[in-house]
């Protein structure tokens, strides 16, 4: 994901009383004259009327690219395009970004807004950013070549290698509940299950919504072993410096839940409101 050279985008409604056009721009509805309460109010994107998204665009059916295209398409390419139209802004996405790189940058801030990529709400990622309001429940599952007779037990020996999106809550799994398997962190989600698909990996370790998908559309000769109830939560990662920010996007979803919306975006990428 390149650079883009930061902009201020402050909006305090306050600071601009008496000037109803620059009150209405798009963005924060903040308040204030410079004041403490004001910069509390107003929140900054890194460009002018665009919410600047990174993420990890190879996690169907949540983000990946297009191949006719060329462009991000999936559920949370849908979802972040709707809270940023709900905000007066357009969503762009930077170029992909690996998984554990998401919430550093996010931190560090200066070239993206947010980051969405079935972001799972932790505790230690909590430290680092913060997040909005849940947006989707998942579990984990482990995957394994059809008929191979593998199961959690099976795969807790020496001689096993269980794969996983590195710095994912699957890689945590594993690390907790398979101790004597090798555990194999990837960047890349297709070609972990491709490594269990050909034997070079027991099993792999990944968020059950990408499984399903995945299983479905690319690799028919795998299958869910066992469901994990993790009961995880995905929300948007947002830098703790923009707590307006948080705001305005909690507000958006809470609109998009309110007026269908959000079925809408589910119903299409996972045939359900799951």
């Amino acid at each position: 994901m390149a650079s883009i050279s930061r902009r201020n985008f402050v909006l305090s409604l306050g600071a601009l009383a008496g000037s109803a056009a620059l009150a209405g721009c798009g963005g924060s509805g903040s308040t204030g004259s410079g004041s403490d309460a004001a910069k509390a109010d107003s929140y900054t994107l890194v460009e002018d009327g665009k919410l600047t998204v990174a993420a990890e665009l190879g996690f169907a059916p949540f983000e990946y690219m297009d191949e006719k295209t060329g462009e991000p398409v999936g559920f949370d390419v849908d979802l972040i395009a709707a809270v940023a139209k709900k905000m007066g802004l357009e969503s762009s996405y930077l170029p992909n970004q690996k998984f554990d790189t998401l919430v550093p940058l996010i931190k560090q801030g200066g070239k993206a807004d947010v980051a969405i990529a079935g972001i799972t709400i932790t505790d230690d990622r909590q430290k680092e950013v913060d997040f909005t309001e849940p947006y989707l429940d998942s579990n984990q599952a482990i995957v394994v070549k059809k008929d191979s007779g593998e199961t959690e037990d099976s795969l807790n020996v020496a001689d096993k290698k269980v794969a996983c999106q590195s710095g994912t809550t699957g890689d945590d799994w594993i690390s907790e509940n398979l101790p004597a398997a090798e555990r194999v962190p990837l960047d890349d989600v297709t070609a972990a299950l491709t490594g269990v698909s050909t034997g070079l990996y027991s099993a792999m370790v990944i968020d059950l919504p990408v499984a399903s998908y995945m299983l479905t559309q690319s690799f028919s000769d795998l299958e869910v072993a066992k469901e994990i109830p993790t009961g995880e939560q995905y929300g948007i990662a947002v830098s703790k410096d923009q707590p307006a920010l948080t705001e305005a996007l909690n507000k958006a979803l809470a609109d998009m839940e309110s007026d269908g919306t959000m079925k809408d975006i589910k119903t299409k990428w996972f045939g359900s409101e799951i």
